[in-house]
């Protein structure tokens, strides 16, 4: 790997603003001072420093995001407030969000640099399974329930696929859990209107094993733990 691209993979900054840092002779390959942006570099057996401080190689980086309100599902946005403003911490500048949350749509959120695994995240063949809260006007029948089992007319070509709709207050508003394991656009509130519903407030809670945990706030997030990276792993196989 070209050593200004690991630099900047590891957020020392962007190619140009690297090759200003190269120029300082504050980076060092192996205890040698180099310069040049295009020495190639092995990063996981060089020991690569900048001002003395070693530059550690993680290739692939994974975050529990809980999205608030209010902000975009992208890596940067014109007019909103984007998911990424909010990852202050991370050096990175390759993450990006696996799928997308509506701008009113709060919960659970997984940012990472993982191009394979969100692919296969978000496949419709791997079947992901997808669990929100909501909060709905109108009573939620078991109706409802039923006709979720057998898969919604939201307007497209096929139904959605069948969904596991659980009602856990029906008045004065319902509150509902929903399991779906599709990503089409509006999904959930579409099945809501279709049965002649609205959803009022929604909020993903879970994402195949991820959970939405009580230790976040909405804004925060956290690493994946060990256990929940090869748990997601496992169930992309």
């Amino acid at each position: 790997m070209r050593l200004d691209k690991f630099l900047t993979e590891m957020g020392l900054g962007t190619r140009s603003e690297v090759k200003k840092i190269l120029k300082t002779k504050q980076i060092t390959v192996n205890g040698e001072i180099v310069t040049k942006p295009e020495t190639k570099v092995a990063p996981e057996n060089d020991q690569i420093s900048y001002k003395g401080e070693p530059v550690t190689y993680c290739e692939y980086e994974y975050y529990l995001f809980y999205k608030p309100a209010g902000c975009v599902t992208a890596t940067e946005d014109q007019l909103h407030k984007t998911v990424m403003d909010y990852l202050t911490d991370t050096v990175r500048s390759d993450l990006f969000p696996v799928g997308r949350l509506d701008i009113d749509t709060e919960g659970l959120l997984l940012i990472t640099n993982d191009g394979a695994l969100a692919h296969d995240l978000l496949s419709p063949a791997k079947h992901v399974e997808k669990t929100y809260y909501a909060v709905i006007d109108g009573v939620v029948t078991e109706k409802d329930v039923n006709s979720f089992e057998n898969g919604v007319d939201i307007g497209e070509e096929k139904l959605t696929k069948p969904g596991k709709l659980r009602i856990l207050k029906s008045e004065p508003e319902s509150e509902i859990e929903l399991t779906i394991t599709e990503g089409r656009f509006h999904q959930v509130k579409r099945m809501f209107e279709a049965v002649g519903k609205k959803v009022l407030y929604l909020k993903r809670i879970s994402m195949g094993p991820l959970q939405l945990t009580d230790d976040l706030k909405p804004g925060e997030y956290r690493p994946l733990t060990e256990e929940e990276i090869t748990a997601l792993k496992i169930v992309n196989k």
